[in-house]
């Protein structure tokens, strides 16, 4: 393509440089010291900052993007104003930062600081008076008591400055010269003997991170200020074509302008490309490796608090924007502040997420900052290669195989992949540019292939003579083997840029390659979209995270929950309305070619890991733009100015004139100078996007709207309240939302709203809605927070609180973490015990071994309040102490607005109405003490008489193991590893005769920590001789909720558990048949049915989502009740017996007469199930166990679904000869249909893998 020369005239958005900025000392104010950077004035004044300004900018403003004094000053110096003499280093330094606006959009600031000598006389008095002052006040403190102290001066202006010296520190000056004073020997300063020099920063900001570009520029615009020579043309020149007439490159092209010194190349990847980034990644990787830096990747994309350290501001940059290019499709939706200049510091206060950056000072550690946020933080100490992500961080999906891939990478381009072992040293401030129009028109000739190696060679030498003979001293000269080095190391780093790049979108694309089909369009329009954005589901969560590897989970079932994909997927139901954000489209894009080549694999839940193909036509394209330019920008021409401006002082910045660089247009030659110019699609970006105003933007983005960017870089007092006023309102927002979303996905409703019947949120997605919780909890407490204990600001505040209370009470008084014995009475009416305390729960939060840490221990605490319904009560208790949070707290906290914190703890009472198990299933390795009351029928009046009664209590984490009963009792008291929820209870006793006997109505156990009752209802004999003869029933739990004497018998809102059979008519054994005849046939097959669905259901549930099979086989309304009750249907037997009879006694005599007529040949039906049926039946007989004819049935079905044979074994007791002796002819047992059927609906269990409790199977070998 042939190259064009194109103008950047015309609107700020299209131009490549929005703003020249020049920061540095103001002579007219005078030197006023920088209270906020934290320094000390024991310093010497060479070694303190002191206030910048910014001196001149241009243009004065544009209308899209308005110009911010105070935040472009702070963030090109946010040390401040810097002095040094001759004897000091005077290197000069580039960084870069970042301007967020409240759209979302950036602007980005490339700065070169350099040391400029100070020529105003009445600034070098200044700083030799503060030499004075701090000779002064050294030596009166050397030679001063250790008791006595001298006060700091508090100075802000010279004048006060050479007030303050008075007689006699003028004489004490005399006494003691500055040569004597140790202290300050270093740094001492005296006009007649030193120089001084003043930090001034050139600054350039540009709507697009033109890195390389913008660092060329500026280090020419240097060269140029510190040469002997001067420039071609006056710097205005320069500065006016930069801003003016230099436009950004279009998309997939390339632009070359011209510097002061040669040409510089800077380019924009096409609209199917990855956006721009041009911040170099194997610098990021080589300062951190490749495990740290994806663990950093790791803690962006879960939202965490991100806190970058290092001496090198550049580094910060590189690190935080390197970052968030990884991140696509995604976009941070947070505080963004890669650089945090000293007045900025209150930020670090901020409860949310942000990314941050400080710098270190000498010699300082991390424990010497004063951070409120801990438990959520993730620390990257660049200088010495270390990343300290968040407890309980998960991996990233394929870690190890991405780590090598990476590796893979780095090892391409000659890179160690492994970070930390070697120092890395601070990039130079930019390669120096070609320094003649020859070298420039060479590098052209070298690009398009029309110089070879022979008049290369030639050149050179004759370079080389032009520098013996005194024609090569220019500034910024070098070899044009020097210069095409440069230019392949360029283009070797923007290929590994793009190579990195790929590599982790592939990952993403792999990731959610499905993501659309998950997507929700429930809303018919963008108004009633809008109008009810926080009640509605976009994205179906927990079908996604069901098609997911299960490794995959953890690290997925958070990342659903943040900021940055909730705003992805709001973007992809407003594109039914609106033009697709960028990043959206240029991912999209990728799908459906990935989608036509058909690359993604059939069942995502068993996905490999592959490596992404990288896009070589992303490369290639990239390189071409590079090696050669699409567009030549106007060269920079002379301007209108005044005689005698524009005249060159060698190392002297000249003031420029202002009324030619204020705006863009000039009469003059040069600027018809406009060809044609490609204008490509404008790619769509927030301004462009329609359908949508400002207001509408901000209803759907959860990430910003409780941010105002503009105010956090303003330091003033009225904007740093406003900005603290914002986090404790976007604090009480989030909390609704998350209750609120807590309550929804706990109760099913939500799910039910879209239509998924019963999918239940539980395990894995609840437990990252708690761990999202215990996040807030943490942010929350640890705004304003100034006075903290270890790393966790809401344990911190525990433990003031009981150091309180423990000075308060007496020891007489200290509770027990365990109840006493009068909650006896309580639970025997099956009523939950009082309610632990505040304290009480601290304490066995303190007891728990497992080495958990501060954080750790808070989420527990959090964990056993929520499980206990007291969140919000004890939450409130811990505020009452009004002194002491006015103790511990700034006046801005959010624990100090009473308004706020109320309806905090509102929201929070909401959580009551659900039942949550989050610290039993969390803390699985903790002892838990337990109490077990067997409840006698006392409506029958019989004495209970028990011999060595005994229980086993089971759940979903183990077994207690036999445990004995005191005599004469009816409770006990154990403790035991953590159960878990509790399914099952044996209750037993030995066989000791006919008197032993007790008509048991129901056992209840409760958790001692936890505050949960279970109850396990009985209703039947244990003991020979009564009912069917058990000594042994197992027992199936069902949960009381633990809302306490006020809440008892109310439903909670969780679905209630299925228990055992109902005592209702059970006096006389499972099998009593006096209301058998009564029984509905199409009702006993409707329960026969839902029995066999719950049971399918169940299995179709993700994995931590099921509840108790247990309950499901042998509960109320399970498969055992329903499969007796269709064998009661139409039994006859009880017309003939005064007696109970059970099923039982039925299939005893179905096996005999199936043995009986096998041995004599009459055998009807398959001898192999026939055995099979007799065989099991004769071993449960056998077994040591005393479980009773009911328990025998109950096993036998058990196994019988188990072991895939009960729908075989049902048609042939249908068909035993004894059957129709038995049953009625209206009996189900004798409907050849009805039988058929039932075999058909239990054959459907046949796919499940059915493992039964070992409660259920013991001492039964089958």
């Amino acid at each position: 393509m042939m190259s064009g020369v194109t103008s950047g005239t015309g609107s700020a958005s299209c131009r490549f440089a929005q703003y020249f900025v020049v920061c540095g000392l103001d002579t007219e104010t005078g030197l006023e010291p920088e209270e906020l950077a934290g320094e000390s004035f024991e310093q010497s004044p060479l070694r303190r900052s002191f206030k910048s300004k910014v001196l001149s900018h241009y243009p004065e403003s544009t209308d899209r993007s308005p110009f911010n004094r105070d935040a472009v000053n702070m963030l090109c110096m946010p040390r401040g104003l810097s002095f040094r003499s001759q004897a000091d280093s005077r290197e000069h330094r580039f960084h870069s930062f970042t301007v967020a606006r409240d759209d979302g959009t950036h602007s980005y600031g490339f700065v070169h600081t350099y040391y400029e000598e100070v020529t105003s006389a009445q600034i070098t008095a200044a700083m030799q008076t503060l030499h004075q002052m701090h000779h002064v006040e050294h030596h009166s403190i050397s030679s001063s008591s250790p008791s006595s102290s001298a006060s700091s001066p508090s100075t802000s202006s010279m004048d006060s400055l050479v007030s303050s010296l008075d007689e006699s520190d003028t004489a004490s000056l005399a006494e003691h010269p500055l040569s004597a004073c140790l202290g300050c020997a270093a740094g001492s300063f005296q006009p007649a003997r030193d120089t001084l020099y003043a930090s001034k920063a050139l600054c350039l900001l540009t709507p697009l991170p033109f890195l390389l570009a913008a660092r060329h520029f500026l280090s020419q615009l240097h060269q140029a200020v510190t040469s002997h020579a001067a420039p071609p043309l006056p710097l205005e020149s320069y500065i006016h074509n930069i801003l003016y007439e230099v436009p950004a490159p279009p998309p997939g092209r390339s632009l070359r302008f011209h510097g002061v010194q040669g040409p510089i190349m800077c380019q924009q990847p096409g609209p199917e490309e990855l956006p721009l980034g041009d911040y170099p990644l194997g610098e990021a990787f080589s300062l951190l490796g490749v495990e740290n830096l994806v663990r950093l990747l790791t803690s962006v994309l879960l939202e965490t608090q991100v806190l970058l350290y290092s001496q090198d501001y550049q580094r910060l940059m590189t690190l935080a924007e390197g970052i968030t290019t990884l991140l696509f499709p995604f976009q941070w939706q947070h505080v963004y502040l890669p650089i945090l200049p000293a007045p900025l510091h209150h930020l670090l206060d901020a409860p949310v997420p942000f990314l941050m950056g400080i710098q270190r000072r000498d010699g300082t550690q991390r424990s010497t900052l004063d951070l409120s946020h801990e438990a959520n933080l993730c620390f990257v100490d660049i200088d010495n290669h270390r990343v300290d992500p968040p407890e309980d961080l998960p991996l990233f999906p394929d870690q190890p195989e991405l780590v090598k891939e990476l590796n893979e990478v780095l090892l391409h381009f000659g890179l160690q992949p492994y970070g930390g072992t070697t120092t890395t040293k601070p990039a130079p401030a930019a390669p120096p540019c070609l320094s003649s129009l020859v070298l420039e028109d060479l590098m052209e000739d070298r690009r398009n292939g029309n110089l070879g190696g022979e008049e290369l060679a030639v050149l050179e030498r004759l370079q080389a003579l032009a520098r013996r003979c005194g024609g090569g001293g220019m500034a910024g000269g070098k070899t044009l083997g020097r210069a095409f080095q440069e230019e392949e190391e360029e283009l070797k780093a923007a290929k590994m840029n793009v190579q990195l790049r790929e590599v982790f979108a592939g990952r993403f694309t792999s990731m959610f390659g499905r993501y659309e089909e998950f997507v929700i369009h429930s809303a018919p329009d963008l108004e009633s979209w809008l109008g009810n954005r926080e009640g509605m589901s976009n994205f179906d969560k927990g079908s996604f995270l069901s098609a997911q590897p299960a490794p995959h989970r953890h690290f997925l079932s958070r990342f659903l929950e943040t900021a940055m994909f909730s705003s992805f997927v709001d973007g992809k139901v407003l594109s039914r309305w609106a033009d697709r954000e960028p990043l959206q489209r240029v991912f999209d894009g990728r799908l459906e070619r990935e989608r036509l080549y058909n690359t993604f694999e059939d069942d995502p839940g068993n996905r490999h890991y592959r490596k992404y193909t990288v896009l070589h036509e992303s490369v290639q394209a990239m390189e071409r733009r590079l090696l050669k330019a699409d567009h030549t920008a106007i060269h920079p021409h002379l301007l209108d100015m005044r005689i005698g401006q524009g005249r060159h002082q060698q190392g002297c910045f000249p003031r420029l004139q202002a009324d030619v660089l204020a705006q863009g247009h000039h009469p003059n030659k040069w600027s018809s100078r406009n060809t044609r110019r490609s204008d490509p699609k404008r790619p769509v970006t927030a301004e462009t996007t329609s359908g949508l105003d400002n207001d509408q933007r901000e209803k759907y983005s959860p990430g910003r709207r409780s941010i105002n960017q503009s105010k956090l870089l303003d330091p003033s007092p009225s904007a740093v309240t406003q900005t603290q006023r914002g986090f404790v309102e976007g604090l009480l927002r989030e909390c609704r939302v998350k209750t609120r979303r807590m309550l929804m996905e706990r109760m099913g409703k939500e799910s039910m709203e879209l239509g998924q019947g019963e999918a239940s949120i539980t395990g894995l997605q609840e437990n990252r809605l708690i761990h999202s919780l215990c996040d807030l909890l943490e942010r929350t407490w640890g705004h304003g927070l100034q006075l903290k204990q270890g790393s966790s600001a809401l344990w911190s505040h525990l433990l003031y609180y009981q150091a309180n209370e423990d000075k308060m009470e007496s020891p007489s008084h200290a509770e027990s973490p365990v109840s006493n014995g009068s909650d006896s009475r309580r639970l025997e009416e099956g009523l939950p015990p009082p309610k632990g305390s505040f304290v009480q729960d601290m304490r066995f939060v303190q007891t728990m071994s497992g080495g958990l840490s501060e954080v750790g221990r808070a989420r527990a605490w959090i964990h056993l309040a929520l499980e206990k319904k007291l969140l919000s009560q004890h939450l409130k208790l811990l505020l009452a102490n009004h002194d002491l949070i006015r103790q511990l707290y700034k006046p801005y906290a959010f624990l100090l607005c009473e308004e706020e914190r109320e309806q905090f703890l509102f929201h929070l009472l909401s959580l009551n109405t659900v039942d949550y198990l989050c610290f039993t299933r969390t803390f699985t390795s903790i002892s838990i003490p337990y109490r077990v009351v067997i409840t006698p029928m006392k409506k029958l009046s019989i004495a209970m008489t028990m011999s060595n009664p005994w229980v086993c209590v089971s759940g979903e984490l183990g077994d207690s193991g036999i445990r004995q009963i005191p005599k004469n009792t009816q409770e006990i008291f154990f403790q035991c590893q953590n159960l878990g929820r509790l399914s099952t209870l044996q209750l037993g006793q030995e066989n000791s005769g006919l008197l032993a006997k007790c008509l048991v109505d129901c056992v209840i156990v409760h958790n001692e920590i936890t505050g949960h009752t279970y109850r396990f209802p009985c209703g039947r004999w244990l003991g020979k001789g009564v009912g069917d003869g058990s000594l042994e029933r197992v027992l199936i739990g069902q949960l009381v909720s633990p809302g306490g004497e006020e809440d008892s018998g109310r439903w909670t809102g969780t679905p209630p558990e299925q228990g055992s059979p109902p005592q209702s008519g059970r006096t006389g054994g499972l099998g009593s048949l006096g209301r058998s005849n009564k029984l509905c046939s199409v009702q006993v097959q409707e329960d026969m049915r839902e029995a066999v669905n719950n049971l399918v259901k169940h299995f179709h549930k993700a994995e931590q989502e099921r509840g108790n099979l247990t309950a499901l086989l042998c509960g109320e309304g399970g498969l055992v009740r329903s499969l007796e009750q269709f064998l009661l249907h139409g039994f006859k037997s009880s017309r003939l017996f005064q007696r109970s009879v059970f099923i039982w006694d039925f299939v005893e005599k179905g096996v005999v007469s199936m043995e009986t007529a096998d041995q004599m040949g009459d055998l009807r039906g398959s001898t192999e199930l026939c055995d099979s049926l007799c065989h099991y039946a004769n071993g449960i007989n056998a077994s040591s166990r005393n479980i009773g004819k009911e328990g025998k049935f109950q096993l036998l079905v058990c196994l019988g679904v188990r072991d895939r044979l009960l729908p075989q074994w049902l048609p042939l007791l249908a068909e035993c000869h004894l059957t129709a002796g038995q049953y009625e002819k209206s009996a189900l047992v004798r409907d050849r249909a009805a039988v058929h059927s039932l075999s058909r609906v239990l054959h459907t269990l046949h796919e499940f893998p059915i493992a039964l409790e070992p409660a259920l199977v013991k001492g039964v070998d089958l």
